[in-house]
């Protein structure tokens, strides 16, 4: 009997994906793994493998369309099985435009939101747990509509995004209809996809999973996580002439960048200050045994931070070389998901770009984010006496939950001893 390929979850809290490009078509034979598909999901591109020997019977999802975990995204047929024999997913009957009653005053309009999808779907026992993608749950809670009222149109009536938007297109035409029956004026016309009228000319560019992704995880870390910020200057010349003296002898694939003594002065500063490396929850504080960073690094599809792991038992040599190559493969969407999930800490330098200083945003679950300047010559005092050092600004983005402003104060401060005694770094 024809064999359901479903998009698998490929990573943890993954909702949905895009089908970036499919690697087999119609009527291909292929292998059990062999890869049929490359999946884009929110940090990296992945490979889909067909689960058993067989035909593609049936392509559900085009190249570049989008899918939701669990929705079937393909058919395989076995040896001498037809096309024909493919039922294709049930998908929920669109629904109808409500009819307004002329009659119907103020309650009419609560009822209408109520009752949102009473004539599209049966009302289910009220103490059922319905199956429902997160992405539809989190689309259900953000505009009131019950799960108990809407008929799934997934794979095993599983709901999925369509049916909540199907549900919410009915409560705007009760309530269109009720505002009628009143004789409400209507509002002001509005642009029917959100864009302000008056901007002239445009492109419009589609999100892809990656943006939609962050976009998501910046607006929550801003408006649920209590940010505070301490910065201070680091004098970086006894670094920059120890890295010189350590890149002279190697090839300039091997170079040492400052971001590497960066890396390993914070995973230092961070075994010497446990109490930092914490994460908070609801039910209690995380106090990590392991100094895992996570290091910032722009990509094509916007940023993405791939993971140093046990970074304070790790030379500064094995550090730049792991660092490379995971840049590397982040830029070509290769990482696993071992490689850029997790993480207590994060780097982020923008010093290449001569940006002098700048404030992150923490990047939830962890505690805290470093924000890394350029360095610059700047006038200073020293005995009594003017001079120039190079100075670098350090600013530390915390979650005032998990460190207080004193904790913080003693970590941003290790960080600063640890630059300014570079030798300590390669100990």
């Amino acid at each position: 009997m024809p064999i359901e390929i479903v998009l698998p979850a490929l990573s943890a809290g993954m909702t949905d994906a895009v089908i970036a490009r499919w690697l087999k078509a119609e009527g291909d034979i292929v292998a059990k793994g062999e890869l049929i598909a490359e999946i884009e999901t929110d940090k990296a591109t992945m490979e889909i493998e067909a689960v058993c020997d067989g035909r593609i019977g049936k392509l559900l999802v085009k190249n570049g369309a989008r899918a939701e975990v669990n929705q079937i995204i393909a058919v395989l047929l076995g040896e001498r099985e037809d096309a024909a024999a493919i039922a294709l997913p049930r998908r929920g009957p669109a629904t109808p435009p409500a009819t307004a009653k002329p009659a119907e005053t103020e309650p009419a309009t609560a009822a209408a939101l109520e009752s949102v999808a009473d004539t599209s779907t049966t009302k289910l026992d009220a103490g059922a747990r319905r199956k429902a993608s997160p992405l539809a749950r989190r689309l259900a809670t953000a505009q009131g509509i019950s799960l108990d009222r809407i008929s799934g149109s997934g794979p095993r009536g599983r709901i999925v995004s369509i049916d909540i938007e199907r549900a919410a297109t009915s409560a705007a035409t009760r309530l269109q209809a009720a505002s009628e029956a009143r004789e409400i004026p209507p509002a002001p016309p509005q642009p029917s996809n959100g864009i302000q009228v008056g901007i002239g000319e445009y492109e419009s560019i589609p999100h892809s999973s990656m943006r939609r992704t962050i976009a998501r995880r910046l607006v929550e870390a801003k408006t649920t996580v209590p940010h505070f910020y301490l910065n201070l200057d680091c004098d970086i010349d006894a670094l920059l002439a120890l890295r010189s003296r350590i890149n002279e002898t190697r090839e300039a694939v091997e170079r040492i960048s400052v971001n590497d003594f960066v890396i390993r002065a914070a995973a230092v500063a961070l075994r010497k200050v446990p109490d930092a490396n914490a994460i908070w929850t609801d039910q209690a504080m995380l106090r990590l045994s392991e100094v895992d960073i996570s290091v910032a690094v722009a990509t094509d599809g916007g940023l993405i931070t791939p993971i140093i792991r046990k970074a304070d038992e790790k030379s500064l040599g094995r550090i730049s070389a792991e660092m490379k190559s995971l840049a590397a493969r982040a830029r070509e969407s290769r990482l696993k998901p071992e490689e850029f999930q997790g993480g207590g800490f994060s780097i982020s330098n923008l010093g290449m770009y001569g940006i002098k200083s700048f404030s992150a945003i923490v990047n939830p679950p962890q505690g805290a984010i470093l924000a890394v300047g350029a360095g610059d010559r700047r006038p200073v005092e020293r005995n009594g006496e003017l001079a120039f050092a190079t100075l670098m600004t350090l600013t530390l983005s915390i979650d005032h939950r998990a460190v207080d402003g004193a904790l913080g104060a003693r970590l941003l401060g290790a960080i600063k001893s640890a630059i300014e005694e570079p030798m300590s770094l390669l100990v």
